[in-house]
């Protein structure tokens, strides 16, 4: 279950979908604007500097409201330093596995800081960072885990995120401004507690040659039971020890609660139990509902016999997979009926794919009771990606 799925609801129910076409992912500014608030006064509280993580939240038509609270983005690719470059502004940095040396020329004309996978990379690529007056850090791997999926996991074992403690040396951050951890996947602050720990015990001698000091994402900030307390004394305590400054970068907790994703019944039947076929998919539209894997939750449905009529949602794909899950409602499932699912703002609209053609969601915001539509999908956007 999506852990901001009962935050969103409220915000739900005083979205007026009836005219909406679907399917259609709506973001409330109000909703979002609440979340950056929160956001803002951590970076206050605690003297760090927060990023979005565009992996997470890149729906660039909210950037205007999302510059007023916070410094800046981070980006796993080119594309996404562009991105953050040219529609939010501030600060842009950024991590990747890997970058090769076209990828690198472009990547320092967009990012001010760029963290590099493994010592390798940082000889490979510091000349054309040092020309560019780039900041330049190390990701390293701390070897803790506190993420419950596998899948999520970045510091689990044998990972490819991030430089064990073995394999760097001294001569290794020579020219490098900071250090990058991340091993945090929807936790609360004692994860994150637990995580510096472990960061201090294997890289401690490193930080007093470090200029800065980056925290990762997963931090679950937002979410009502989050404790925001611990956070700012972790922060402020790790900040008073080594006198550097903090970064953290989540992209969930920027949008957690703040959207959904409205679709429409297309057919109603029965094999075995009542199917109903929607104009999304969970494999195109939703695709942690198969990753993670978690159960989205749903305006007034229930769990499978909570309530009078049970339905098994599937998808408009040929996947025979494409399932989103069973749910029960008060009434027989009518074609043409909307649903409304929460939480579907963070890590949906960036990892929609066109498979099978099918067409991707529109984008919209919602402001005050009023809907506005910044994008509509089509046949081009499906072509445009092949050749």
């Amino acid at each position: 279950m999506s852990k901001g799925a009962a935050l969103g609801e409220a915000v739900a129910r005083a979205i007026d979908v009836s005219a909406i076409e679907t399917p259609c992912f709506i973001t409330d500014l109000g909703a979002l604007e609440k979340n950056l608030q929160l956001l803002a006064s951590v970076q206050q509280r605690a003297g760090c500097t927060i990023l979005l993580a565009l992996k997470g939240f890149a729906q660039w038509s909210t950037f205007p409201l999302v510059r007023r609270y916070l410094a800046g983005a981070t980006s796993s690719s080119v594309a996404e330093a562009r991105l953050a470059r040219e529609e939010l502004g501030g600060e842009v940095h950024a991590y990747a596995p890997a970058y090769s040396d076209s990828e690198m020329r472009e990547l320092v004309t967009l990012a001010d800081h760029i963290v590099l996978n493994s010592p390798a990379q940082w000889r490979r690529h510091r000349a054309v960072i040092e020309r560019a007056g780039r900041s330049a850090g190390l990701r390293v791997n701390h070897e803790h885990q506190e993420a419950e999926t596998a899948l999520y996991d970045p510091a689990g074992a044998c990972s490819r995120l991030g430089t064990t403690r073995a394999n760097v040396k001294l001569e290794d951050l020579d020219g490098l401004d900071g250090l990058h951890f991340h091993s945090l996947c929807q936790n609360n602050s004692d994860a994150l507690e637990r995580a510096v720990a472990a960061f201090e015990a294997r890289f401690g001698e490193l930080i007093p040659r470090m200029k800065w000091v980056n925290f990762g994402g997963g931090h679950h900030i937002t979410r009502p039971d989050y404790d925001v307390e611990r956070l700012v004394r972790v922060v402020t305590a790790f900040r008073a020890k080594w006198h550097v400054p903090v970064y953290l970068e989540p992209g969930e907790a920027v949008a957690l609660g703040a959207g959904v994703l409205v679709a429409q019944v297309m057919d109603t039947f029965d094999n075995g139990m009542p199917i109903a076929i929607l104009d999304t998919s969970a494999t195109a539209h939703m695709p942690d509902v198969l990753e993670m894997p978690y159960r989205p939750v749903i305006v007034d449905a229930g769990e499978p016999g909570a309530k009078p009529h049970t339905y098994r949602l599937g998808g408009m794909t040929c996947l025979a997979g494409d399932v989103i899950g069973d749910y029960s409602f008060d009434h027989p499932l009518a074609i043409g009926e909307k649903l409304v699912f929460l939480d579907m703002a963070h890590y949906t609209m960036v990892k929609t794919t066109t498979f099978n053609g099918v067409r991707l969601p529109a984008i919209a915001t919602h402001h005050q009771g009023t809907i506005t539509v910044h994008r509509r999908f089509g046949y081009r956007d499906y072509r445009d990606r092949l050749s």
